[in-house]
């Protein structure tokens, strides 16, 4: 099959050296292009690690992390930048964005390359060859799921009927793959949720957590139903997972190492993206954007191993540090000079530069990471907001404390009724706290917050204020029901297919 020019012809690649056990990922010296037939489950096999290998491409992790993260209010950009980026963290959406067209076009190659698995291998194939079109269903869920987040409204906003993203199943034609139109935001989640059910049923091995797996099939399935407001469907796959005792929360110094450490066999990471000791990034990753520094973890000025432009904010910054004795401050190393914070001094008012590392040291390298997408932490999160939408507030404030006391709280940081009323919070005002508290900088906050009906506020230093007269109003509020919420679908791919509408 061929797949049409609206999403690129793929060509697999049989990817990066990786070991895990008795996995692998392989050099690029074999190719499997979208002609080649498959034939047997050594090709499947090597079909199913080049679906893998594309996901490592900036286009997908970099640009994606830039599209889900920068509109949050954990980060504060400290200067603008050339970079497309900019125009994500202020909101200043425009339909030919660098980001969101390398992160549509890297999306459709990675599910043109699992339909190909998918396409071949019937449902009662050998247990080895259910497993690989398993996890080409699930990465298939995946990215149809992120896509849906960056190009198409909150769920619970018109209950799924806004315009999503094209659904790309197996079996399309060249013709019919080039007319697609943008299916609606329930009918993407429910062709999602269906995947990870078909998946979950053919997986049957526990590969290491950057492979697909039953388990974690359900984590994402327990994400999506929360993002449906089907909080019974959102607490049942929360717990097979939490219940498998294949994960456990990390705990003192291992948790305080969560982002530096090899993930192979990290017992709190359920599919993270891996990237070896080869695939450091330098200055093109990630982290090149949140921190600057050496070896040891000491901060430096920017340009020394990374831009560092972006900084945790100072509302983030501020509230973790209302908890001394949260653990969470480990991911945040303030750049000082003899024990003096330094600013950015290109905004007026400066911006304090509070570096970011949950992207940064990865076994020793300054810019080396293997983002995470799924984590138990998470998963513990998921239950708690679906418990507190069921009015079920002790189960919800136990999940919410047990990450507390994980992170090194207690007395009285840990939450009960009293407490939080004394505060003048809710139970889900609680659960949205430690969202943020726990998951910040990893491509969540701005969604939880319009899926939940509530506004993104900005007020602290950033180049948000640019957007202001005068720029000194360091102050920014997007509604929910803004138009910015979502990003323009790519013009060119509008060029390319006109059935496929703009966001307005």
């Amino acid at each position: 099959m061929k797949i049409s020019s609206i999403y690129r012809s793929i060509t697999l690649i049989a990817c990066f050296m990786l070991l895990f056990s008795c996995e692998k990922y392989y050099d690029p010296t074999e190719y499997i292009d979208e002609e080649s037939a498959l034939t047997n489950e050594a090709d499947v096999a090597t079909a199913t690690i080049g679906s893998y290998a594309l996901l490592k491409s900036e286009a997908y992790v970099r640009s994606g992390h830039f599209l889900m993260e920068y509109p949050g209010d954990a980060v504060a950009q400290g200067q603008s930048s050339g970079d497309d980026l900019t125009r994500a963290y202020r909101y200043n959406h425009i339909n030919t964005s660098g980001h969101a067209t390398n992160f549509w076009s890297q999306s459709y190659k990675i599910v043109a390359a699992a339909n190909k698995v998918i396409e071949f291998v019937p449902d009662d194939a050998s247990a080895g060859l259910q497993q690989l079109k398993g996890e080409n269903l699930f990465l298939r869920a995946m990215v149809h799921f992120y896509l849906v987040r960056v190009f198409g409204r909150p769920y619970p906003q018109g209950n799924g009927e806004n315009m999503g993203v094209p659904i790309l199943k197996e079996g399309l034609t060249d013709e019919e793959t080039a007319v697609l139109t943008r299916n609606s935001v329930k009918e993407v989640y429910n062709f999602v949720i269906t995947d990870l059910l078909k998946a979950a049923d053919l997986m049957s091995e526990n590969k290491s957590n950057s492979f697909g797996s039953k388990e974690v099939a359900y984590a994402l399935l327990s994400r999506v139903y929360l993002y449906m407001e089907d909080n019974a469907n959102a607490i049942k796959y929360a717990n097979l997972v939490i219940n498998s005792g294949r994960y456990s929360l990390l705990e003192g110094s291992e948790y305080q190492g969560f982002f530096k450490s090899s993930p192979d066999n990290n017992r709190e990471t359920i599919f993270c993206i891996r990237h070896t000791k080869v695939e450091d990034r330098g200055m093109s990753s990630i982290n090149s954007m949140y921190f600057s520094g050496d070896v040891a973890g000491n901060p430096l000025g920017q340009g020394v191993s990374g831009w560092a432009e972006i900084y945790a904010s100072k509302k983030y910054y501020d509230l973790v540090q209302s908890y001394p004795n949260d653990l969470r401050n480990s991911f945040i190393t303030p750049f000082l000079i003899d024990g003096k914070l330094q600013y950015n001094q290109k905004l007026t008012p400066v911006t304090p530069m509070y570096y970011v590392n949950k992207y940064a040291l990865q076994e020793g390298q300054i810019n080396l990471s293997s983002p995470i997408f799924l984590r138990l932490a998470e998963v513990y999160l998921i239950r708690a907001e679906a418990q507190a939408k069921l009015s079920n507030t002790a189960a919800a404030l136990a999940d919410v404390n047990l990450l507390r006391q994980r992170a090194g709280l207690s007395g009285a940081a840990i939450r009960t009724l009293n407490n939080l009323q004394t505060a003048n919070m809710t139970v889900m005002d609680a659960v949205m706290e430690e969202r943020y508290l726990e998951l910040a900088f990893e491509g969540h906050r701005a969604y939880d917050l319009f899926r939940n009906n509530r506004p993104m506020e900005r007020n602290y230093p950033g180049t948000h204020s640019l957007n202001n007269t005068p720029t000194t109003n360091i102050t920014q509020k997007v509604l929910p029901t803004d138009a910015r919420v979502v990003f323009y679908v790519p013009q060119a791919e509008i060029n390319r297919n006109s059935n496929l509408k703009q966001n307005p």
